[in-house]
């Protein structure tokens, strides 16, 4: 069987993520009923973080080690990749001794040149063009509280950055409406933007965007690397803030969602982090089970069947 990678949304066709999401879902029951599955025994995922995090790490290493698997942390500083040796070198020497990799990197083009000399499935964790692992968490967890998000509106509010590249993806791929509020300056890769057609559009007054909208999602104003620009970005995304008065002009029962950590009363107020719309917390835990549903369609693949065969 072909190898598979997951460096985009758009890896997956529409009927593969939709199918993988209701296996997280499946997975997470499982789970709270204490029933053991371990399809991956045996197997190890080698997690390569040149940028750090609390939410990937955990949900990879305990999700492989609840499959039945193992998981090695490597840093730069402790491997080759910091002493210069080159991606392609050690994409064939990793992926002779494991099983799965999760990269987690700044430039895109690092995942992909992975990916074109491993022998096993590579896993963008993040980079600074997209965030797919996140986009399964949050799309899980609409689905486990609203159904199905096809025709529903969503509003990005703040940076085009990797999440809201991801969530163009997830538009495409679902058929929802998206949104993008950000300011002058700070817009979506304009290609990505393109690509998706009618699925998305930039509005650029927040106020606007939010009208009637059923999920609200924003990331932090600076992300890792850019905290050289945060004065900058402060000024830049002032009016971008998702508060009280801007949830009020979506629909009401609109969600709230935001990848963490959150930098309160700067992207968000408290009042709507801490508030009875936000399940940030919720998407923060499905982080797990989307990584185990996503780590066992690439390495066994019957996950999708069994989500077929239970919808």
């Amino acid at each position: 069987m072909a190898v598979r990678h997951f460096l985009s949304l758009l890896d997956l066709s529409t009927e593969e993520l939709r199918h993988l999401i209701h296996r997280a879902m499946q997975m997470k029951a499982q789970l709270r009923q204490g029933e053991a599955y371990e399809p991956l025994k045996g197997k190890t995922l080698a997690m390569i973080f040149e940028k750090s995090s609390t939410r990937t790490r955990v949900s990879f290493e305990v999700g492989m080690q609840q499959l039945g698997g193992h998981a090695i942390f490597l840093s730069p500083k402790d491997t080759q990749l910091g002493r210069g040796e080159p991606i392609e070198d050690s994409a064939r020497v990793l992926s002779r001794m494991v099983d799965i990799v999760m990269i987690r990197t700044f430039e895109h083009e690092k995942v992909e040149r992975f990916a074109a000399n491993a022998r096993v499935p590579v896993i963008n964790g993040l980079t600074d063009l997209e965030h797919p692992c996140q986009l399964l968490a949050d799309l899980q967890t609409w689905f486990e509280l609203r159904g199905d998000i096809a025709g529903r509106t969503v509003v990005w509010v703040g940076d085009g950055n990797n999440m809201c590249h991801s969530y163009i993806h997830a538009a495409e791929r679902l058929g929802f409406e998206l949104r993008i509020a950000s300011p002058e300056g700070y817009d979506p890769d304009p290609v990505i933007l393109a690509a998706a057609g009618r699925s998305a559009a930039i509005v650029r007054d927040p106020m606007a965007a939010a009208q009637g909208a059923d999920l609200i999602v924003t990331d932090v104003w600076a992300s890792m690397g850019q905290e050289q620009e945060q004065a900058a970005r402060r000024r830049a995304f002032g009016d971008y803030q998702v508060n009280a008065a801007l949830m009020a002009r979506a629909a009401p029962d609109a969600l709230f969602m935001h990848c963490l950590p959150a930098h309160r009363e700067e992207e968000v107020s408290t009042e709507v982090l801490e508030g009875p719309q936000s399940v940030v917390w919720d998407e923060a835990e499905n982080r797990l089970h989307a990584q185990k549903a996503l780590m066992e369609f690439l390495l066994v693949g019957n996950g999708r069947q069994q989500a077929l065969s239970q919808e």
